[in-house]
């Protein structure tokens, strides 16, 4: 065949010493054609590696498309075909990223016609009038020599094979031949233990609607759980087709703010640095805090319908989970009882509240949505808050901050460390975009070592090959074993102009900051930026137009104001001292646990 295909002769065949290749018919076929023949030594498959690994990779396949559509090993040899067609049009790293049928046939793969093996099919046929147009089967593969599909005919009368051309398929439905079929092979049915861990499965499984709750095996303890008793595993919230509000007549601003990172970690470091007492705390039924400000129906809820009275409907008195103003209005009571209680509301970052004591010391509390964190040198200025919200709001008192925002915290009186350990183990189990994103958020929050690498595999989300998740390997090992990055959408045309551009948003960030720490202190310092290109510097203080720098966006030169105004001071920095080199370019070992050191987060 290959000859009669490719017009290429065969010249050398290299076979294990498996009867059907050891014949003495099929040895003669060979010296006949003039095929030399190469054999393995016995109980020694790795030096036939190719065709070895190819045979696992097709039981492989096999075994997950007969576990798929639950059926027996009687269908072994149809699975693994079916495996062979797959294999045939998946590309593969070895012919870059081409088909083997493509390299085979010069045309590329034809996927339109993929179905899911053992799925359900319904066969066309005709065989009366009054009789079934169709006959329900199992999809088996694709027909050799045949445009048409392999169809097995389950019945307990009558079990055949069937090829045909007129065929629909349910993809979303599988026959179990596991436990209905009599084939004449034996009985087969599903293990125990099979049973055991499908119904346990199904068991933990929670409801998502009321007709579900109401018909599972724990009805009694879900229509508690509806009526508001409280129970940590069966818990019912009512929740509002936001979906359906219209904007402008059932709703109009709905943005509510949350505190940023960076004051989290300004906080953090206050906290690490004067050995203040950290203390956390959660709203129960956020939303439902809100004061209405608008005129809301809503149906009346599944089980709680008025007999007599069905077409009528309710009129909400408080705000509801997935109402699109909910969040809004929770931030907007939240705000006015804290500006009632004395507290003022920063203005670098809207959910940072403070209160300067009599004893000139701070009380801060940072919100993110229900999420709460209270900093105050001690623990009974923080009693007080803590009092007072209670009074105001239904609260849950965490305690000493352990976790917040998928960080967690450790802390032994000489400092803090964020750790994100819990997100490391769950980024090896999610698709690659998922886990370069659960890496960006590491990454932002305590793990800046990781920036460069992560940059670096963030752009290939969109097409990711092999060698990209070897790489979001390497960088999870790391974080097991052991500052924001903003990405310029401007093209630079020289370094100088980038750095430029990078110092301009580096003293916007330095501002911001300060201007957030000089609310509850009187320090006036000079903010120092550091650079480690002197012509950049030069370029930050010098007030003169050049012909290769003149090209740069004025929003970039509000820098020059800022030093001139002595808000701000750009010092040189050298190579060796520069821990920023670790979030731009990859880095010898030793440089890289330099600059780990300088930021802090190295522990040998």
């Amino acid at each position: 065949m290959i000859e009669k295909q490719t017009g290429r002769q065969i010249k050398r065949l290299r076979t294990d010493n498996g009867l059907e290749f050891s014949s003495g018919e099929f040895n003669k076929f060979c010296k006949d054609e003039g095929i030399v023949r190469h054999h393995t030594v016995r109980h020694t498959p790795q030096q036939n590696g190719v065709a070895e690994r190819m045979n696992r990779n097709l039981l492989e396949r096999a075994r997950c498309m007969l576990s798929n559509a639950g059926l027996g090993k009687d269908f072994w040899a149809e699975a693994t075909s079916m495996a062979c067609y797959l294999v045939n049009l998946s590309p593969s790293t070895t012919i870059e990223y081409k088909t083997p049928k493509e390299v085979w046939s010069g045309t590329p793969a034809d996927y339109s016609d993929l179905k899911v093996f053992g799925c359900t099919a319904y066969m066309h046929v005709n065989e009366g009038k009054l009789e079934p147009r169709t006959k329900k089967c199992i999809f088996l593969g694709y027909a050799t020599g045949v445009k048409g599909y392999g169809l097995w005919y389950f019945d307990p009368k009558s079990q055949r094979f069937f090829i045909s051309r007129d065929v629909t398929f349910d993809e979303s439905a599988f026959l179990n031949v596991k436990k209905e079929s009599t084939i004449s092979l034996g009985t087969r049915e599903e293990p125990e233990s099979s049973k055991k861990v499908v119904s346990e499965t199904i068991d933990e499984s929670e409801p998502s609607t009321f007709k579900e709750a109401i018909q599972s095996d724990n009805s009694e303890r879900w229509k508690e759980g509806i009526l508001g008793v409280e129970d940590a595993r069966y818990k019912a919230c009512l929740v509002a087709k936001g979906y359906s509000q219209v904007p402008g007549v059932d709703f109009n601003d709905v943005f509510s703010p949350v505190v940023k990172h960076s004051s989290i970690r300004v906080l953090l470091a206050f906290v690490a640095m004067h050995d203040l007492e950290l203390e956390q705390l959660d709203v129960k039924t956020t939303f439902l805090h809100g004061e209405l400000e608008e005129q809301i129906s809503i149906h009346q809820p599944e089980g709680f319908v008025v007999e007599g009275k069905e077409g009528h409907v309710c009129l909400v008195t408080k705000y509801l989970y997935c109402l699109k103003q909910s969040p809004r209005q929770w931030y907007k009571r939240f705000d006015s009882f804290m500006k009632k209680i004395g507290y003022f509301r920063s203005k670098y970052d809207n959910c940072v509240y403070f209160r300067k004591l009599d004893d000139g010391s701070f009380v801060y509390l940072l919100l993110y949505v229900d999420d709460m964190l209270i900093e105050a040198k001690e623990m009974e200025q923080i009693n007080q808050l803590k009092t007072q919200l209670r009074g105001e709001f239904e609260m849950k008192d965490l305690g000493a901050t352990k976790r917040i925002l998928g960080i967690e915290i450790e802390r032994d009186r000489k400092g803090l460390s964020p750790q994100n350990e819990k997100e490391k183990g769950y980024m090896l189990y999610v698709p690659y975009t998922s886990a370069v994103g659960c890496l960006m958020y590491a990454m932002i929050c305590t793990r800046p070592d990781i920036s460069h690498a992560v940059s670096v595999v963030s752009r290939f989300m969109s097409n990711p090959g092999r060698e990209h998740w070897q790489e979001i390997k390497w960088i999870l090992r790391y974080l097991i074993a052991g500052k924001l990055h903003y990405n310029m959408h401007v093209v630079a045309l020289s370094t100088t102009k980038a750095k430029y551009m990078a110092v301009t948003k580096a003293v916007k960030e330095a501002i911001w900051l300060q201007g957030l720490y000089r609310e509850s202190s009187t320090n006036d310092e000079v903010i120092v930026v550091f650079c480690d290109s002197q012509s950049v510097i030069h370029l930050t203080k010098d007030q003169m137009h050049h012909e290769r720098t003149k090209h740069i966006d004025v929003r970039f030169h509000f820098i020059k104001d800022t030093i001139a105004q002595g808000t701000v001071m750009v010092k040189k920095i050298g190579t060796e001292d520069n821990l920023a080199d670790m979030l731009t370019k990859s880095l010898p070992v030793k440089k890289f646990e330099h600059c780990l050191d300088l930021v802090g987060v190295f522990d040998g």
